[in-house]
């Protein structure tokens, strides 16, 4: 009976060790590919709502102050409202300048809430950090990467 060599020429080793870094890489690619896909923002823009966009200006020592009453008010007020889809706020970075961005489901959803008794005190909350303009919004185009 005929012995057989265990020895491994340097080509097989090669195209192994090749093989097992496409290995290592396909899998660190799909893990990377599953992971950018839990990062990415549960809500989307949608080209059916309605979107408000508030520009504040403000002096740079209220830009935090602002920012804290634009989240409380989402979390305590706007997201609790019948059309509310999602809000994102801005801080520009010279600290004179606040965005927030939302999108609501209607126009009519929009002046309801508007409506609402708390909104009233909220907004004078606002006056007192900053001066502002509101533009209600339709998305027209939406691109992303």
């Amino acid at each position: 009976m005929r012995a057989i060599k265990t020895d491994l020429s340097r080509r097989t080793f090669v195209a192994g060790s090749l093989g097992g870094i496409v290995a290592l890489s396909t899998t660190a690619s799909a893990k990377s590919q599953d992971a950018a896909l839990k990062k990415e923002p549960m809500d989307r823009v949608e080209t059916n709502t309605v979107v408000l966009v508030n520009v504040f200006t403000v002096e740079p020592e209220n830009q935090q102050k602002l920012v804290d009453l634009l989240k409380a008010g989402t979390g305590e007020f706007f997201s609790k409202a019948p059309g509310f889809i999602s809000s994102r706020i801005l801080s520009g970075k010279n600290g004179t300048r606040v965005i927030n961005y939302s999108q609501w489901k209607s126009a009519e959803e929009v002046a309801a809430f508007r409506q609402d008794p708390y909104f009233g005190p909220y907004v004078q909350r606002l006056k007192t950090l900053s001066s502002g303009e509101s533009i209600e919004c339709e998305m027209v185009y939406d691109k992303r990467v």
